[in-house]
């Protein structure tokens, strides 16, 4: 190449051109766990009117169909938590189930999930009677996807 060439000249030129055809080259993603916890957020504001107070935690990530990830929380007794889920994976289905550190279902008033527009989302509500560990079960049920996307927040009061 000739040392008068324009990418010689400009290096900064050269790395953009080769960047946008990296770009251009490269698949789009679908779904971000930014994108999901925005709607984990979203299954949340109804128990944050209800004076739930939201915690900072958050948790994320992205599972394949069918596997579960375990989450160990420490939870404090007398309060009321409502843990909820969502992914921006349109026709999936996730779940969020809470057990003790015995291994014993903790849902109180159950767990929900339902499907709307592009997301989906669940919840879980736990009345701790005890503090202790208690482990936050986060599962794909079903997925269009290789990969689904998913956010974990938390409320109590």
């Amino acid at each position: 190449m000739p040392t008068d060439s324009a990418f010689v000249k400009r290096p900064v030129t050269f790395l953009l051109v080769a960047l946008c055809a990296v770009g251009l080259w490269m698949p789009t993603a679908h779904a971000t766990v930014d994108d999901a916890l925005t709607f984990a957020l979203e299954a949340m504001d109804k128990y944050i009117k209800q004076g739930y107070n939201l915690r900072e935690d958050t948790w994320g990530g992205d599972l394949p169909e069918k596997e579960a990830k375990a989450i160990t929380h420490q939870l404090f007794k007398g309060n009321d938590y409502w843990f909820c889920m969502g992914t921006s994976t349109k026709g999936a289905k996730i779940s969020i189930h809470v057990y003790d550190s015995d291994g014993n279902l903790v849902e109180e008033a159950g767990s929900w999930q339902r499907e709307k527009g592009d997301a989906a989302f669940a919840g879980s509500q736990v009345v701790c009677k005890k503090t202790g560990t208690y482990f936050l079960i986060v599962k794909v049920e079903k997925s269009p996807e290789d990969r689904t996307d998913w956010g974990l927040v938390y409320s109590y009061k």
